[in-house]
């Protein structure tokens, strides 16, 4: 059973949803990469409101199931573009945060030969929203399984 309901204090939420839209619209990152890191991060934080919604979403948009099934282990698959995996080490080591040297020097270098100081930043945009979201869906144990594609 949920605590709180979002979508009753959804006005406060707005900045988070503002922040993910203006992320989007810039049009830097693929919608298939942004699906992808929203995926993962919220597999890691375990929030299951945040992985039924975007795993329909990202289906819905054209994803594959092999390439959404094998997401957790990237690692060990060839399903995945370069670009991809950088963003999915990336999302991996800012939400983990093990310590201080998170996201390392050498993760950094292999971002920036991907991503231009614009689409990072972006990136690091998109991994602080989810994981603000997985944490407020987590908090409110808001119930995963009803949502509907497109509808958020």
């Amino acid at each position: 059973m949920s605590r709180f309901a979002i979508q009753r204090h959804y006005k406060s939420m707005m900045p988070l949803v503002e922040l993910g839209k203006q992320v989007h619209d810039a049009g830097r990152l693929e919608p298939r990469l942004i699906d992808l890191v929203l995926m993962r991060v919220s597999q890691i934080n375990g929030c299951a409101y945040c992985l039924d919604m975007h795993s329909k979403d990202a289906r819905a948009a054209g994803e594959t199931e092999q390439r959404l099934y094998v997401l957790p282990a990237w690692r060990e698959t060839t399903l995945f573009s370069e670009r991809e995996r950088i963003a999915l080490a990336w999302a991996e080591e800012l939400t983990e945060l093990v310590s201080h040297d998170a996201v390392s020097d050498a993760l950094y270098e292999q971002a920036r030969q991907q991503f231009d100081e614009a689409s990072l930043v972006d990136l690091t945009l998109l991994v602080v929203t989810i994981n603000s979201w997985n944490r407020i869906n987590v908090a409110a144990r808001t119930i995963g399984g009803n949502y509907q594609p497109g509808t958020h």
